[in-house]
């Protein structure tokens, strides 16, 4: 049996970056598709170098997304933030 993976991708600059978590891994593209498709090759380069002991040990099993707060004063103020840079 296969395990999914997550890839978290976000926007940095001209282009964005993709993780994995459950790996802790990481690499960028300039685009999504191209982002997602690096971090499938780093994580296929992975699998292909490291032990089975090193894949056990970085190995997250449990990982959870969840929201974290809808209603926090901070996040308010950073997405006005944001804004405001976006306008000038």
């Amino acid at each position: 049996m296969q395990k999914q993976l997550a890839a978290i991708i976000e926007r940095e600059g001209d282009g964005y970056v993709s993780l994995c978590p459950e790996f802790d891994i990481a690499s960028q593209g300039d685009t999504i598709e191209e982002a997602r498709n690096n971090l499938r090759e780093a994580l296929e380069l992975f699998f292909e170098s490291a032990s089975q002991e090193e894949i056990k040990m970085r190995l997250h099993e449990e990982l959870y997304v969840t929201p974290l707060c809808g209603g926090c004063r901070w996040i308010n103020s950073v997405e006005l933030a944001t804004s405001d840079k976006s306008r000038a």
